[in-house]
């Protein structure tokens, strides 16, 4: 039986579905995979666990959220456009 069968089977752990875009999820994989957790469920409990244990910073996951629906919907801005309208320079 697999590790999947096994938690399937008990009555505290529920399985849910999550829709993000690709890229979104490619991003996510090389996140988990660089910092080293063990798997991409591993990783996405822990930033839930995160979010909901600091909540101060929910706006910063909102903010990702609200962005990554930008990007998905071709709404987003480039980094050119950025720099222009709040006037930073890199250089």
């Amino acid at each position: 039986m697999s590790e999947t069968d096994v938690n399937d089977q008990d009555p505290e752990i529920d399985r849910i579905n999550l829709r993000i875009s690709r890229s979104f999820l490619e991003v996510v994989d090389e996140s988990w995979r660089e910092r080293g957790f063990n798997s991409r469920s591993e990783f996405i409990r822990y930033a839930l666990r995160d979010a909901v244990n600091h909540p101060e910073g929910a706006g910063f996951w909102k903010d990702l959220a609200i962005s990554e629906a930008d990007l998905t919907e071709g709404d987003a801005i480039s980094s050119e456009e950025m720099r222009a309208t709040y006037g930073h320079d890199d250089e």
